[in-house]
């Protein structure tokens, strides 16, 4: 908690849920959450809590203490059944009990106009939860480059930039980096086949791929994008300005929460 020097009141950081994933470790399954993205959520001046599988009777209680979402990539991916579709390669990890209890806690905390950061796997939740779709092999579909990662190197190869990402006019992106065109890392085989309604497109990859999107109805901070911008966030200035702009949207609705608006 801070004491603000002008008024005397005690403040408490900002509350930013952060789903975990589920993992299997040696005969005990366990809830898991990179620590590169705790590390970003302190960074952008809030408190992460870390929550394992959820149920619908426990969203109202959940959201009741949160100030944001962070939804986190993950090795594993979003099970194709949600958006009508058979596993087009077994090999690939899924994580169904994630699926089960994040997409309808992102509609309600769409509803509620929660600040939204969605990177990676979270991103692609987002545009699933909200009716869109995914290729399942980005590599695979004509035009498309291959978006993956190159295997068995080392965390400084694996998130090193991989290729620009064209920023487009008039977006939450471009008023906020003051950019149209960054670099960035690549590490998904996934990506969006069909952008669900009420989502806004905000960068592109030189292929036409939609690195990241907003929602168009959320005022507040919404946006979702499939790079990694928490790897050493604290070392990227447009990543620290990312994460610095979803603190500041936590704070405000912390702020508008108190005031019962």
């Amino acid at each position: 908690m801070t004491v603000h020097k002008s008024t005397g009141t005690v403040r408490r950081k900002p509350m930013v849920l952060v789903p975990g994933c589920n993992r299997q470790l040696g005969e005990h399954p366990f809830h898991v959450v990179g620590k590169k993205y705790i590390d970003a959520v302190r960074l952008a001046g809030c408190l992460p809590l870390i929550v394992p599988d959820s149920s619908t009777e426990e969203f109202d209680d959940l959201l009741a203490l949160a100030d944001g979402l962070l939804l986190t990539g993950s090795p594993s991916n979003v099970h194709p059944s949600h958006f009508d579709e058979s596993v087009h390669n077994p090999a690939l990890p899924l994580d169904p009990a994630r699926d089960v209890w994040t997409l309808p806690l992102i509609r309600k905390a769409i509803d509620l106009g929660l600040p939204i950061f969605a990177i990676c796997r979270g991103f692609q939740e987002i545009n699933v939860s909200l009716g869109g779709s995914l290729h399942q092999a980005v590599q695979e579909q004509p035009g498309l480059a291959d978006h993956r990662a190159p295997k068995g190197q080392t965390p400084a190869i694996t998130y090193a930039d991989q290729h620009p990402v064209q920023i487009l006019p008039g977006g939450h992106l471009a008023a906020l980096l003051g950019k149209d065109r960054i670099q960035v890392n690549s590490s998904h085989g996934q990506g969006v086949k069909q952008l669900a309604p009420g989502l806004r497109i905000e960068a592109i990859a030189p292929d036409g791929l939609v690195e990241a999107f907003s929602l168009e109805a959320q005022t507040g901070f919404a946006i979702c994008v499939q790079w990694h911008p928490e790897w050493q966030a604290e070392l990227n200035p447009i990543s620290t300005t990312l994460f610095q702009a979803f603190g500041a949207a936590c704070r405000s609705y912390q702020d508008q929460r108190k005031a019962g608006l």
